[in-house]
């Protein structure tokens, strides 16, 4: 239970603090830094997703379009 009380307490101190060091190094508040991570994640998240929808559809219409016939007398 110490070396897993050790363990958070050094992610705690050395982890946790990234969004703080940031908005010191560009003289920035907290919670602009931290905002913005939560936009960048919701439009990277997102992105994915859009683009997933977008070759959904682009396949449909290439099916839709160019369909494999049989014979000549399919047209």
């Amino acid at each position: 239970m110490k070396a897993f009380r050790n363990l958070l307490y050094f992610f705690q101190r050395y982890g946790f603090n990234v969004c703080q060091r940031i908005a010191d190094r560009l003289g920035i508040r907290l919670k602009t830094v931290r905002l913005s991570f939560i936009y960048l994640t919701f439009v990277t998240v997102g992105f994915g997703f859009a683009f997933y929808l977008f070759l959904a559809f682009w396949l449909r219409i290439k099916d839709l379009i160019y369909v494999k016939r049989s014979s000549v007398f399919d047209l």
